[in-house]
């Protein structure tokens, strides 16, 4: 039985997302960004899992697992009667020597536009986004395309993802910008400065992804536990001096999670959902524990708490 979440609007005149998406990143299987070995049957069970929670739409893209993310999603939506919202993304393309390389080339993004309807098996995409911003393409003419999916059905909204404020600036004069999906976490603050106050003025939808920085802050985390081809590997935040200090930032916010009966996972994507410019928080699951875990992070938190957390990732980490 689907529960009800807290929802809020992805950006003007949007749909209602709730406050928590289901990440596909991971159940995308291996690839040079993968997460390891990922068992299919265990990914689809996490996804009706996630929805029967009260989450009400799914973050994929085209790149995750090469396609593979998207095809697992397709299979979990299918037959459904009332489907989730899905986002899936574009601009990432194979290059057939286990890269990916960006490639946001009108034909290019058509291409791959009609490779994720067939995978995901719907006949419109309710939000397409641009996964990289891509130098070599005119943003205008990468951006013109997807204003020209969208007219022709193909897409019901179309969005950004990991661009500027300067780069949406330009989009922006060609036609509105539904959403932009950044990074954003207690770590990894950059957006603070120029990108969220511009998505909040002109009212574009926020979507976070890795809130919790890729499980390194969920009161979790064990280096040992990664697959040996597991992508965080090579991530800097995985690698000493860092790993040692983002630890101890969380053991110091483990008191406050226990005191309210929460986990520090909880705690960090909470963070991340105080600010009123972000809409939802992307948050990935391979397992049904997971999923378990990561929805009670909906549930606001008393008044207080986050700055008492500001304050302990201040001591640590300067803004």
């Amino acid at each position: 039985m689907e529960l009800e979440m807290k929802k809020r609007s992805l950006g003007q005149h949007g749909p209602e997302l709730t406050v928590i998406g289901f990440g596909a990143w991971a159940i995308g299987g291996p690839w040079i960004y993968g997460w390891g070995k990922v068992d299919d049957r265990e990914s689809v069970q996490a996804i009706h899992s996630a929805l029967d929670s009260g989450i009400n739409w799914i973050d994929t893209a085209a790149a995750y697992g090469l396609g593979h993310s998207e095809e697992v999603v397709g299979k979990a939506i299918k037959g459904m009667k009332h489907r989730p919202f899905i986002a899936t993304k574009c601009g990432l393309v194979p290059d057939g020597k286990g890269n990916v390389y960006r490639n946001s080339r009108p034909e290019s993004i058509r291409k791959e536009a009609e490779e994720s309807l067939r995978r995901l098996g719907t006949d419109c995409i309710d939000l397409y986004q641009i996964h990289w911003d891509d130098a070599s393409v005119p943003y205008e003419e990468s951006w013109g395309t997807m204003v020209r999916l969208k007219e022709e059905g193909k897409i019901r909204h179309i969005g950004l993802c990991n661009y500027t404020a300067a780069m949406m600036e330009r989009c922006r004069k060609i036609h509105p910008i539904q959403s932009l999906q950044p990074p954003y976490s207690m770590l990894t603050r950059e957006v603070e400065n120029e990108t969220l106050p511009y998505c909040l003025k002109h009212n574009i939808g926020v979507v976070v992804y890795s809130p919790m920085q890729s499980g390194l802050l969920t009161g979790r985390f064990e280096l040992r536990k990664l697959a040996p081809d597991d992508w965080r590997h090579k991530y800097h935040w995985f690698q000493e001096s860092h790993l040692s200090k983002a630890l101890k930032l969380v053991e110091d916010l483990r008191p406050v999670a226990e005191k309210h009966k929460r986990s520090v996972g909880h705690l960090a994507i909470q963070w991340v959902l105080r600010q009123s410019a972000v809409t939802s928080a992307i948050v990935g699951a391979r397992r049904v524990e997971q999923v378990d875990e990561n929805t009670g992070a909906a549930k606001d938190l008393p008044a207080g708490v986050m700055d008492e957390v500001t304050g302990i990732l201040e001591k640590h980490f300067p803004s």
